[in-house]
């Protein structure tokens, strides 16, 4: 076999290495094991009967996922290998050495790609990271403008669901006299997305020429982004007791039909130790705003968990940590020239409508690495 230039072979040889690495960590055994016992839980019968039946379902779709990868990381390495034992009996300069090393650099690619999928989801280690999400967007100051940038965000995130292949859902949605939303809240259903999104929240400002201005002066607008974990009724870890909640009724009022406007499907859910209040009226009766409300407040009470374990940790490393979700994150500039930079990790693009149309993988995936 020809020896491949030296910067190659280290490259080749560094990627198997890595996926050896995780194939020992991710141990497929144990994996098959953990999804067969969960197949078979949903075959039982009066199976989506059971209160856990939605959480056991997200517990087998995470483990198919992981049992995907290691296998898939298993036959790119033994795909290599074999290749490259091809190769030692391949004559060299002949029509079947060439094609070899072509389905080795491709085979190459392909395990590099995969490895760095992995790897990177190896960093969504935090208690919720391998739940789903709840993304919501929120015009500030300024208006029209700030209302029609939130709708260009909430654009923007619906474009990366769908190119993450992401299962989502709007929630809520108030939208702008003029243009725009003032408002948008989606549910967004799958593996570790919560993982993904959560350094997503935050102030997001964009510096561009005003398309609601005669002059076309140059305006500056916010939005704020909140991404909280879809924590399961049956997460342990976040448990509510019936006597600290404190519930209200009310008339949604509005669109929605004359159920909403005659009965009272609002509900208005306190939380007395912690103080936080959730108030739906989305939905058109009141045991589904109930639902919804008791969703939304074990969600702030895992975020308020998390951020004081993160601010905790920070303190314990000496390094400052702006755990609140309303620093300001990323900068958006369509004008006097086009630049988007993360002011957390330094990565800067230029081709601002492919990030607008959510190509976001790269702000995304330089955070989780930090």
């Amino acid at each position: 076999m020809k020896p491949m230039p030296e910067t190659e072979l280290d490259s080749l040889e560094s990627t198997v290495d890595k996926a050896r690495v995780l194939l020992r960590e991710l141990d497929i055994s144990d994996l098959e094991t953990k999804h067969q016992a969960l197949e078979t839980k949903t075959l039982a019968s009066q199976f989506w009967q059971q209160v856990d039946a939605q959480e056991i379902m997200s517990q087998l779709t995470l483990a198919q996922e992981q049992l995907h990868m290691a296998t898939t990381l298993q036959a790119g390495v033994a795909d290599i290998e074999l290749i490259q034992t091809l190769l030692t009996g391949a004559t060299e300069g002949s029509d079947d050495y060439q094609d070899l090393e072509q389905q080795l650099t491709v085979s190459h690619a392909n395990l590099d790609t995969l490895v760095r999928k992995v790897t990177l989801q190896q960093y969504l280690s935090g208690p919720y990271d391998s739940f789903g999400a709840i993304l919501s967007i929120h015009s500030g100051q300024g208006g029209t403008e700030a209302m029609d940038w939130a709708d260009m965000l909430r654009r923007m995130y619906v474009r990366y669901f769908e190119r993450k292949n992401w299962k989502f859902a709007i929630l809520s949605e108030s939208r702008g006299e003029e243009a725009g939303i003032k408002s948008a809240e989606y549910e967004v259903r799958g593996p570790f997305i919560y993982g993904y999104l959560k350094r997503e929240r935050g102030t997001h400002r964009l510096v561009r020429q005003s398309p609601f201005n005669a002059d076309g002066l140059r305006q500056t607008s916010f939005a704020l982004i909140s991404v909280l974990p879809l924590i399961p009724e049956s997460e342990k870890s976040v448990m509510l007791d019936e006597g600290e909640l404190q519930w209200q009724f009310s008339r949604a009022g509005g669109a929605g039909g004359q159920n909403v406007n005659k009965v009272n499907t609002a509900v208005e859910l306190t939380h007395i130790p912690s103080g936080i209040v959730v108030r739906c009226r989305e939905e058109r009766t009141q045991v589904q705003n109930k639902e919804r409300a008791l969703q939304k407040l074990r969600a702030e009470l895992a975020f308020r968990e998390e951020i004081a374990r993160e601010a905790t940790l920070a303190k314990e490393k000496g390094t400052h940590h702006h755990a609140s979700w309303g620093s300001q994150i990323r900068n958006y500039v369509l004008h006097p020239y086009k630049q988007i930079k993360d002011v957390r990790t330094a990565v800067v693009r230029t081709d601002v409508q492919a990030i607008l149309d959510g190509d976001l993988d790269e702000f995304i995936e330089a955070e989780l690495s930090l």
